[in-house]
């Protein structure tokens, strides 16, 4: 396994500014927040992020996130999907192999939502696969549609799509309804990418994003995890995803650093 460092977790910092703090600090690769990089599209060109990447020896593993696809209708679906299609464009251009997709947010779901949301995820995969990215479905624990690893698993199921998988973000994992025994489905085949984090002393009906902490300096159980991902071969990036404010003010070098520290805990450097 490979450690990653999300953009998330230095968000007000800009794409240039993440690329050199994270390798300055010994990142290999990075998790994209797309918005980052389509900000810095807008004054320099793909050659040029190019070459900084090259320079930095920086990897980008993945790329987040798209949302709006499963459920929307009409207008509001062809908007979401010309979106989708640009950034798969970007992820083509800077060979990042993966997308986070999220579901949708729905006050409520019935067997037609249910569906629609299986079928867009089939089109949204085949779209993915023209551009050679794979997509990996997000849960999040405190949605009423697709809220634990059950659901996200279930979907790519039935999707059916070779290059659709699921996101193991543990945060959401262990905020929501996801079992333990939900890791048994896992397999190399579907499971996509995976995000490190951690809380501390916070019920988790309660705990929200800005409650995320560095690996080991809370209550999660991470150990376990990484031995259901080393017992299925998982051996591609988990990727540290902090959306914390207090983190957001500090130096950008500074979290990286303690960021690669954290990490390093459970994936140690190769001898």
């Amino acid at each position: 396994m490979k450690p990653c460092i999300s953009e998330a977790t230095t968000l007000p910092a800009t794409f240039a500014e993440d690329v050199a703090a994270f390798a300055d600090t010994g990142w290999p690769a990075m998790e994209v927040w797309l918005t980052k990089l389509e900000t810095h599209l807008q004054s320099h060109s793909t050659e040029e992020t190019k070459a900084l990447l090259l320079e930095k020896n920086i990897l980008l593993a993945a790329a987040s996130y798209q949302g709006g696809l499963l459920l929307s209708q009409g207008e509001a679906r062809k908007v979401h999907f010309d979106h989708f299609k640009r950034r798969l464009t970007i992820c083509q251009e800077f060979g990042i192999p993966t997308m986070l997709l999220v579901a949708d947010f729905a006050q409520r779901v019935d067997g037609t939502s249910l569906e629609r949301a299986i079928v867009s995820l089939k089109q949204a995969g085949q779209w993915a696969a023209g551009f050679n990215v794979r997509l990996a479905l997000e849960f999040r624990g405190s949605d009423t549609f697709c809220s634990c690893l059950d659901t996200a698993l279930s979907l790519v199921e039935q999707a059916n799509e070779p290059n659709v998988g699921v996101n193991l973000d543990v945060f959401h994992y262990y905020k929501g309804p996801s079992k333990f025994e939900d890791l048994e489905r896992l397999t190399p085949g579907n499971l996509a990418f995976v995000q490190f984090s951690d809380v501390a002393g916070v019920p988790r009906e309660l705990a929200t994003d800005s409650d995320r902490v560095m690996p080991g300096e809370g209550d999660f159980r991470l150990d376990c995890i990484l031995d259901k991902l080393k017992l299925i071969g998982y051996d591609s990036f988990i990727s540290l995803e902090l959306m914390n404010p207090v983190l957001w003010q500090s130096k950008t070098t500074q979290v990286a650093e303690l960021g690669l520290t954290a990490l390093r805990r459970f994936i140690p450097s190769p001898e």
